[in-house]
């Protein structure tokens, strides 16, 4: 799987307690890849467009705004806009990991997540 996002992460690692907030963005026609969330987590969508598939099956469209993921939740989000899409989430943890299913290029690991979850 090719990475076609991109993060930059705030919070656990600059001594938050509570939350942690990831910066990211997914170009015209990219998936951000199948993972689940081990922490609950708001998502805003600043700009663009796209589709969230959840494990469950169900598909909802996304558009500027925001929307709660509860956990754990199986999921991934693709851009099916012409512009890029960028987001935030907020997450409820200052320490959390994300399991992708497919290994990320990089960090070539299938988990993300602060670089202090290992507490």
């Amino acid at each position: 799987m090719r990475w076609q996002g991109a993060f930059a992460i705030y919070g656990g690692e600059g001594g938050a307690t509570a939350s942690s907030t990831i910066v990211y963005q997914i170009e015209p026609g990219g998936p951000l890849g199948w993972h689940t969330d081990a922490t609950e987590e708001t998502q805003y969508i600043i700009a663009g467009t796209g589709k969230l598939y959840l494990g469950d099956g169900t598909t909802h469209e996304v558009r500027p705004g925001v929307f709660v993921l509860q956990t754990p939740l199986r999921l991934d989000l693709e851009n099916t806009g012409k512009e890029t899409l960028k987001a935030v989430a907020f997450f409820a943890a200052a320490m959390f990991t994300q399991d992708f299913d497919q290994v990320m290029l990089p960090p070539k690991s299938h988990i993300l997540g602060t670089p202090n979850r290992a507490g």
